[in-house]
């Protein structure tokens, strides 16, 4: 082959690895931010109203005068509460909240027709403070769970 041959092969092939060398720098700045994800706490979130709590359930917290109560789930790694009130249909003012020790609170507050809530957080091996309410009548619970 003669020199001429060479050289434009060697152009040719000259811009390959600069686009590969890119492509492999962006693909291991998104594992690594994707890979610290698993090793960051969960935030503290409302959860989806259109489910209820999972778990199993480890208090019931009734409210005054009979207006309902305030339900407590605990699963391996999260609380769930909420509040129910005990005369569906109406709307009523109510909310809850459940907060972790050394944690914000989350809370869930408005005029419902059923329940407040649910609220979850995480809470392996830590105590947690719940409250609810339905009208006049409010309920807390004191650092349980822990």
């Amino acid at each position: 082959m003669s020199t001429q041959g060479w050289k434009r092969r060697e152009r040719r092939w000259a811009g390959r690895g600069r686009g590969s060398a890119r492509a492999l720098g962006v693909f291991a700045a998104a594992l690594w931010l994707g890979g610290a994800a698993p090793f960051t706490a969960p935030p503290a979130r409302a959860a989806a109203r259109d489910g209820l709590c999972t778990g199993r359930l480890v208090k019931v917290l009734p409210l005054p005068a009979g207006e309902g109560e305030v339900r407590v789930y605990k699963s391996r790694a999260r609380v769930c509460v909420l509040t129910r009130t005990s005369r569906p249909g109406e709307r009523r003012r109510m909310a809850v909240s459940v907060q972790p020790r050394g944690g914000v609170p989350v809370a869930d507050a408005g005029r419902f027709t059923r329940y407040a809530g649910p609220v979850t957080v995480g809470a392996i091996s830590r105590c947690v403070y719940v409250r609810g309410n339905v009208a006049a009548g409010s309920v807390d619970s004191g650092w349980f769970l822990c």
